[in-house]
């Protein structure tokens, strides 16, 4: 535990990406083979469940360490982080242990699921005892669900590869599913990570486990498509749907179904798995799962409704149908097809699904850029996202690499809104100094005009409640990205100087500046006061030349989601 421990401060107290290869690297190279198999598990984007809640956590916390409730919330405010905090004002450990990473996740934290809550502060308690700040800190975040480290699974796999001598594509491959929830990451997994490449040529010992994902760029919408992409021919397009990535694996008689985050979800979508169990064992395929209703994709509120769900009622399954979009064939036979190109593999696929009701994405037929262009402007009305552009020569790569060739994302430009600032609280992190997450309104009807909205702003100054039918803010939406430092900078000054109220960590501001908001969906929603749910909202630009009253109403969400 403190050897992984320290790890976790290293890699969170540096930027640069070979500090932080070379620190697991030195991690690897010394650590018990049960202990690596965790860590890779947790760096790599494996989330311990929560076994404790946080308000639990920090009661305790109070109560060990002798500290009234308003003081650990002001050092907390000040720190910014939970775990940091407890770590920080708990007595001196007073009985120092020796256990390692994995006999801590096995023997100890994951048997506290499901014990009485009296008997799991015991115990955390106990164990607070034997560990440092640094140990502290991290225990927080194992039994807490909030571990999260500044490193990318690509790191771990460069690591890995620099470890063992292996190819990092080969180590990527062997790393598929291995953060699935499902499973506990043993020493003989890791010693099937790193170990010497085989000759075999097969994809996997394990049947079900699928291949690394190939991942898009985001096309950068004000280039010149002719002179930055070359001839229209060299391109397949497709229409890029609003669903979840995964792969459909059928190996061994069996069908596995996984999710682009390398979850298994085979038992979410039945109708799927009896789709692919008609498909010859060593077939695995790419695509998209979506709802697909009335002839056309539905929208992806839909799909959230089946992810969720650990039981499928006959009614869930009637009202949100999925289906599989399959757009690419990885392998055939059981012979890996990734290395072919794109167009040959398209024609495989083409072949192979000819006779079954597997759905295949379509290209699109387009003459010339510009007539692209003017196709993809009718993205929302047919329900998805704008085009996905793969070169036709272009292999199937693993991760957002350009080294086998290229695809592009061309989505469609995101819905937007001018909204009012009035709620703001302090980030985490090396942000947690700074108001960086924002809640943002929208007027209830179009203001007449300067001096009525001004009516409405001294009303909040005052702190007077607005009467049924009166114009107001009406809150709509929360973002916390976009902006640069410096902006953040600017806008936390004016948080500090037209604060009015504060309730903990939240304060609400005098409304003085106007945000463009981006967001990629609308869909109503009775759980929030506006009516309605914005999907991925995040903040375009401040608007400091735009005054308060020529901000968006609720009419014109409306206009979004009529479109």
């Amino acid at each position: 535990m403190k050897a992984f421990a320290r790890l976790f401060t290293e890699l969170d107290s540096t930027t640069a990406t070979s500090a932080k290869v070379e620190a697991l690297v030195r991690y690897f190279a010394n650590a018990e083979p049960s202990d690596a198999a965790w860590a890779v598990y947790f760096l790599s984007g494996g989330k311990p469940r929560q076994v404790v809640k946080t308000a639990q956590l920090r009661a305790l916390a109070c109560e060990v360490a002798g500290l009234d409730d308003w003081l650990f919330e002001a050092a907390y405010q000040a720190v910014g982080d939970l775990a940091e905090t407890i770590a920080h004002i708990l007595p001196l450990a007073s009985q120092p242990s020796d256990l390692r990473l994995s006999q801590w996740v096995t023997e100890r934290l994951l048997p506290l699921r499901g014990l009485p809550e009296p008997e799991v502060a015991e115990r955390i308690t106990a164990y607070w005892r034997e560990l440092d700040p640094q140990g502290r800190f991290l225990l927080v975040k194992l039994v807490g669900g909030g571990f999260r480290v500044g490193v990318s699974k690509l790191l771990v796999q460069r690591a890995l590869a620099t470890h063992s001598g292996v190819d990092a594509k080969r180590i990527a491959q062997r790393m598929m599913g291995y953060t699935d929830g499902q499973r506990r990451p043993t020493a003989q997994d890791f010693a099937a990570l790193v170990a010497p490449a085989s000759d075999t040529g097969g994809p996997s010992q394990d049947p079900g486990q699928p291949y690394p994902f190939f991942l898009a760029h985001p096309l950068d919408t004000t280039q010149d498509l002719p002179h930055a992409l070359g001839e229209l021919a060299h391109w397949q397009v497709e229409w890029k749907y609003d669903g979840i990535r995964g792969q459909v694996v059928k190996r061994a008689g069996q069908v596995w179904i996984w999710s682009r985050g390398e979850e298994l979800v085979t038992d979410r979508f039945p109708e799927v798995a009896a789709l692919a169990q008609t498909l010859p064992d060593g077939t695995v395929l790419d695509g998209e799962l979506l709802v697909w209703k009335d002839h056309r994709p539905a929208p992806f509120a839909l799909l959230q409704q089946r992810i969720g769900r650990k039981t499928l009622g006959k009614a869930l399954l009637a009202s949100a149908p999925v289906t599989f979009m399959a757009y690419d064939l990885l392998e055939q036979g059981g012979v890996d097809q990734r290395g072919l190109p794109q167009g040959e593999r398209r024609q495989r696929l083409v072949d192979a699904l000819s006779a079954t009701a597997i759905p295949i994405s379509p290209t699109v037929g387009c003459a010339t850029w510009a007539e692209c262009a003017a196709l993809r402007a009718e993205s929302r009305a047919r329900g998805v996202e704008g085009f996905m552009l793969k070169r036709r020569d272009a292999a199937y790569g693993v991760g957002r690499s350009k080294a086998d060739g290229l695809w592009w994302k061309w989505k469609v430009d995101p819905m937007t809104i001018d909204g009012v600032l009035i709620y703001a609280q302090a980030g985490h992190g090396r942000r947690a100094s700074v108001y960086t997450d924002y809640t943002f309104a929208v007027w209830s009807r179009p203001p007449v005009d300067a001096a009525e909205a001004q009516a409405v702003l001294d009303a909040i100054a005052a702190k007077r409640p607005a009467q049924p039918g009166e114009l107001q803010l009406v809150a709509f939406t929360k973002a916390y990205s976009g902006l640069t430092d410096e902006e953040f900078k600017r806008v936390d000054a004016v948080v500090r100087k037209s604060t009015l109220e504060k309730f903990g960590p939240v304060r609400s501001v005098r409304p003085s500046l106007v945000f463009e908001l981006g967001f990629e969906g609308i869909q109503r929603s009775a759980r929030h006061k506006s009516g309605v749910a914005v999907r991925f909202p995040r903040m375009l630009r401040i608007r400091w030349d735009k005054p308060l009253h020529e901000a968006n109403a609720l009419c014109d969400l409306e206009l979004l989601l009529n479109q």
